[in-house]
């Protein structure tokens, strides 16, 4: 395949990333493509007169031939120059903007009258190129692209939207193997298996790749990369909280001849999407949003049931998890027009089936925005978890519930990712919506409400038109709002280990005397909202007069939550608040328990190839004795593997020092620890 005749000679940087990064070389040319390189034949007969020399360059199991074309060609794929060297011959080979991505092997086929000979050259690996305006991935921006592509490491933000936490994670995407492995992973996918040749065909588009990962990242189809697990115990594989990086995960997957890692959650599913992509050349990054949907129906509409004592009722499979975390991938979405060219929304988390696998993306920012959810591919879904309302309901019995509550603003919040060139946080939630409220958010609401309605047919269909609608055109909302007002507020952000402190206060919002019956209750919560265990339940009863405010005081202890706490180290409080007169009020915080911190001293300076003493301490904030301790320390281009010591318990105080060899990164870097 040619490059057009007028099209100028484009010389960009090497990607040899790791030789500047990592400082470790690679055994095989990896280039980006549209860029130019450059190759010098010896042919030890030396080059005679009418000798025809064309160059092959062909991938994939069925290759096809990319680069042929004499030395006397016109075309701009290939031009010799000059050598001063007797029997060499020099090339710049140019490689087109759209070509398949993945490892080539070039062949010189040699014509010399009647007698054609062909020879094996070498191996080159040809990526997605961020630097080319003519890929599909260009990024003009060069910090973007610093940040999107070369940086190999980041923060992942977790927690919740009013105690948002950072997260440090390994990305490695130059570390050794983690090319090949991303390789590997589209060579083992569901299209491969089915079709190699037409696979390998489509991978010179980012959409046709970036979705094909996202399926294979997780191993619910394909017997992908990370398999999933959110219930349970974790004896059986390594608990997703324990995960700091993706070298190890993709190493392990590597090693272990394409077995599923046990275990991973959303963050990691998108942590090592990131270092995937970001391999192949494709701008990366990771998103963060709170309050995220998970509308299982796409009604657009999220129903949570409690009961008369505010317990949450699983009588839906809506959900509405504290975070939830996917990527989104910058390229040109050729299938849909350049409207909705950019950021694109990618999702490895296994949720649902799409053209039935687990797969999601990309959707468009931009058709997400506008709520264009018929687009390609699973824009609806993606809408659903940053847009749709949110109603309560007490579910009395099967004929009975009455709806206490209901919000449009509050799923999807502070929608975050890692700044450019620090470890900030950046909200991008104006790239999914317009702001909470607003007639044109609205709107779009209604405009994706019809869309989904045109869309669907059949029974399933008529079902989701009828929900997503009966409660806001055929249900008679709540005549009047509740007549009195409430918060819950925490004393202070708990350390696990420590009691909690809270408060309710309540305000009377009419003249009217009140009798109010308040019951409060306390779960632990994984981070997907779904209560595991209860650990507190307790009814009060107060009077308001006009316009009065009480507060009602109360206290979970950690002798009552210690057994119960999930790894996710959050709570969640509810308070039911029922008047003989008017619609109940239903209040609720979510609780996360900060760890411990570790102080981590570097002592003395840090070069290549010596070791380099580290001190860490960590305080054990417990009464009691913490045993089976692990420390975990891992770095790019600092540690090959993830550093693991083990120590029998922790009483109060832990000082460690220990040291490890700095392998080959030079430069400012990141290590992650904990414990």
């Amino acid at each position: 395949i040619a490059l057009p005749q007028d099209m100028a000679l484009l010389i960009l940087p090497p990607v040899l990333c790791w030789l500047s990064f990592s400082n470790r070389d690679s055994t095989e040319a990896i280039l980006r493509r549209g860029q130019a390189f450059k190759i010098t034949v010896n042919l030890q007969r030396g080059v005679q007169s009418g000798d025809n020399f064309t160059f092959i360059a062909s991938t994939g199991n069925f290759p096809m031939a990319l680069i042929s074309h004499p030395i006397h060609s016109s075309s701009r794929t290939l031009v010799p120059y000059s050598s001063l060297e007797p029997g060499c011959m020099n090339f710049t080979i140019f490689s087109p903007a759209d070509a398949v991505i993945g490892r080539y092997k070039l062949k010189l086929q040699t014509v010399s009258g009647n007698k054609v000979s062909s020879t094996l050259l070498g191996q080159f690996v040809l990526l997605f190129n961020p630097w080319c305006p003519n890929d599909d991935v260009y990024m003009a921006n060069e910090k973007e692209r610093w940040e999107y592509v070369l940086n190999d490491s980041g923060i992942i933000f977790q927690g919740l939207e009013k105690h948002i936490q950072q997260e440090a994670w390994n990305y490695g995407q130059f570390e050794e193997d983690i090319l090949d492995i991303s390789l590997a992973i589209l060579d083992r996918s569901l299209n491969h298996r089915q079709d190699p040749a037409a696979d390998v065909s489509n991978r010179n588009s980012p959409t046709y790749v970036s979705r094909v990962i996202s399926a294979t990242v997780n191993s619910n189809d394909e017997k992908g990369v990370v398999e999933g697990k959110w219930n349970g115990k974790f004896r059986s594989g390594t608990n997703p909280l324990q995960w700091s990086g993706s070298v190890t995960i993709l190493r392990k997957w590597h090693r272990g001849r394409y077995k599923p890692v046990r275990y991973g959650q959303c963050w990691v599913f998108a942590g090592v999407m990131c270092t995937v992509l970001r391999s192949l050349g494709i701008p990366t990054r990771v998103i963060t949003n709170f309050n995220s949907a998970h509308d299982r129906n796409i009604n657009l509409s999220i129903d949570e049931y409690i009961d008369i004592s505010g317990k949450t009722l699983h009588l839906t499979e809506d959900s509405v998890w504290n975070f939830h975390v996917w990527n989104e991938s910058w390229f040109i979405r050729r299938d849909l027009g350049s409207f909705y060219d950019g950021w694109q929304v990618l999702d490895a988390t296994p949720q649902e089936r799409s053209k039935g696998i687990y797969q999601c993306g990309p959707a468009s920012t931009r058709a997400i925005k506008e709520g264009d959810v018929n687009l390609d591919y699973d824009s609806s879904f993606v809408f659903a978890a940053v847009n749709a309302d949110y109603v309560t309901w007490i579910h009395y019995s099967k004929k009975i519930k009455e709806r206490i509550y209901s919000d449009t603003r509050k799923i999807g919040k502070f929608i975050s990712t890692k700044a450019v060139g620090t470890n900030d946080r950046v909200d991008v939630t104006a790239n999914y919506k317009y702001p909470e409220g607003s007639l044109k958010e609205r709107r779009v609401y209604k405009k994706a409400l019809k869309l989904l309605g045109v869309r669907s047919t059949g029974k399933r269909a008529k079902n989701r038109r009828r929900s997503s609608v009966a409660w806001r055109q055929n249900m008679t909302p709540p005549a009047q709002k509740p007549s009195i007002s409430g918060k819950l507020i925490l004393d202070a952000s708990p350390v696990i280990g420590q009691d909690i402190l809270l408060t309710l206060a309540l305000r009377n919002l009419i003249s009217d005397f009140k009798t109010i019956k308040v019951k409060l209750s306390a779960s632990a919560i994984l981070y997907t909202r779904k209560p595991k265990a209860e650990i507190l339940k307790l009814s009060r009863s107060i009077k308001l007069g006009s316009e009065e405010v009480k507060e009602i005081s109360f206290k979970i202890s950690y002798s009552q939550y210690k057994n119960s706490l999930t790894d996710d180290r959050k709570i969640l409080v509810t308070a039911l608040c029922e008047t003989k007169q008017g619609p109940s009020l239903l209040v609720e915080k979510d609780i996360v328990l900060q760890d411990p911190l570790l102080t981590i001293k570097v002592l003395g300076p840090a070069v290549v190839h010596k070791a380099v003493n580290v001190q860490v301490t960590f305080t054990n904030p417990l009464s009691e004795v913490v045993t089976d301790c692990v420390l975990r320390a891992e770095g790019s281009g600092l540690l090959k593997e993830q550093l693991r010591i083990k120590y029998v318990n922790a009483i109060w105080l832990i000082t460690r020092s220990l040291w490890w060899k700095i392998w080959n990164k030079t430069g400012e870097s990141d290590k992650s620890q904990d414990i």
